[in-house]
Order: C-alpha cells, then sequence, then structure tokens
C-alpha cells in the first residue's frame, strides 16, 4: 500500500527461543513486564477484584445465614409461647366450665332443699326447673299438654291431667320435676304415659328428674320403664 512502511518480521531462532524462556524462568522484573506487554496483569487484577468480590458475597451470605437462622429460632420460641397459651387457655376453659356446672347443680340443689323444707310452693319450684328440664334433655321447648281424664286412667276417677311434653329427634318426652321422687311419683307418671300413648297414638318416654330420690323409686322405675335423672350426681349430695 502506499504510503505504509511494512516492518519485517524476525523470526526467532531456536537458541533465542531457549534463552527468552531461560530468562523468564530466572527474572521476576522480565516475567512480569512481558506478562504486562502480553494483558496478563489487568487479568490478575480483574481476578483480584473477583475474588474480593466473591470474599464479600460469601460474608454477606454467611451472615444473612445467621439472620435466618435467628428468625427460624424465634419463630419457633414464639410457636412454643402460643402452643402454652392455649394450653393454658384450655385449662381455663376447662375449670370455667367446671365451675359453671358446679354453679348449675348447686342452685338446683338450693331449689330441690328450698322446696323439702316449704320454703318454696311445687308451682314456684316448677317454674324454677324448668331451666333444668332444657338442659338434662337437651331441647329448646318445652310445653304443656292438658287433658281431661275422663275414664280415670290416671287417678281412678276423671281429672285433668297436666304434664310437661318435648320433643326431640320425632321422640315425644313426658317430663315430671320433683323436688322428691317417691314410687308413688313413678307409678303416676306412668300412668300418664299410658294415657298420652293413647290419645295422641304416638310411643313416649317418661323421664322424672328430681332433687331428692327414693332409693325405692328407682326400682318401680326400672319396672315401670320410667327414666329417672338427678337434677345432681349423686356424689354431690
Amino acid at each position: 500500500m502506499e504510503g505504509v512502511c511494512v516492518l519485517p518480521v524476525k523470526v526467532l531462532s531456536r537458541e533465542e527461543k531457549e534463552r527468552i524462556l531461560s530468562t523468564l524462568e530466572v527474572d521476576r522484573e522480565f516475567r512480569y513486564a512481558l506478562m504486562g506487554l502480553l494483558g496478563f496483569k489487568e487479568l490478575l487484577e480483574r481476578f483480584s477484584r473477583l475474588e474480593e468480590r466473591q470474599s464479600k458475597l460469601e460474608e454477606r451470605q454467611q451472615k444473612l445465614e445467621e439472620r435466618f437462622a435467628l428468625v427460624v429460632e424465634r419463630q419457633q420460641r414464639l410457636e412454643e409461647r402460643q402452643l402454652g397459651l392455649e394450653e393454658r387457655m384450655a385449662k381455663v376453659e376447662e375449670r370455667l366450665a367446671r365451675v359453671e356446672e358446679e354453679l348449675r347443680d348447686t342452685r338446683r340443689l338450693m331449689f330441690a332443699i328450698s322446696h323439702r323444707f316449704g320454703m318454696i310452693s311445687e308451682a314456684g319450684f316448677r317454674e324454677a326447673m324448668k331451666y333444668v328440664v332444657q338442659e338434662v334433655l337437651r331441647v329448646a321447648k318445652v310445653e304443656k299438654w292438658v287433658y281431661r281424664d275422663e275414664e280415670g286412667v290416671v287417678y281412678g276417677y276423671p281429672s285433668v291431667i297436666e304434664v310437661d311434653v318435648a320433643v326431640h329427634d320425632k321422640t315425644h318426652i313426658l317430663v315430671e320435676v320433683k323436688s322428691r321422687v317417691s314410687r308413688g311419683d313413678i307409678a303416676e307418671l306412668a300412668r300418664i304415659r299410658d294415657l298420652y300413648e293413647k290419645v295422641k297414638g304416638v310411643k313416649a318416654k317418661a323421664v322424672v328428674i328430681g332433687g331428692f330420690i327414693d332409693p325405692k323409686a328407682y326400682e318401680s322405675a326400672s319396672k315401670l320403664n320410667v327414666e329417672v335423672k338427678p337434677m345432681v350426681e349423686e356424689k354431690q349430695l
């Protein structure tokens, strides 16, 4: 090309190549100078920077792992604490339920004692015990059945019969609430049940709820298929 000077390329001999290689092995400055000419120094610096960045990233990762471990540990403590609180709440609710049940039993027993010693009338006692029927039988509504027994099925002569009736799962339940239950009360309710079944044309269940129950009443109830339910547990009387 016009105006361009092309320098001839000298081909090194074998001896010159060996001398250069030997010099590279023993002369550090010469070696570094040659590496700089060839761009190795820049590569080494880039490698050094990359290693430094990698070291910082590894350090940061280690710190993040430590923070994550602390978060996990804190979460575990919170879960354990929550579990402990739930267990305590369950125990408190259980104790509260027992207290409420004991209060209900105590109130029932007080009404029964008051009626037994003439402090309240039978009508007053029955009115106070309406909630007992609902709790014991687990029904929401109890109605009064009134019927004129012309044939004297219950008492042997014509009379007006009154009894509480609850219907639960299509089962008719005749209920009597007494402060004290005797054998006569059992037999009376059994006859009322028989009359009810005859008039209504359905099978009925008879239940007596009492505060104080004569031991002999249980025997009669078993023979006449009448269920006896105490207002409170026997162990609490």
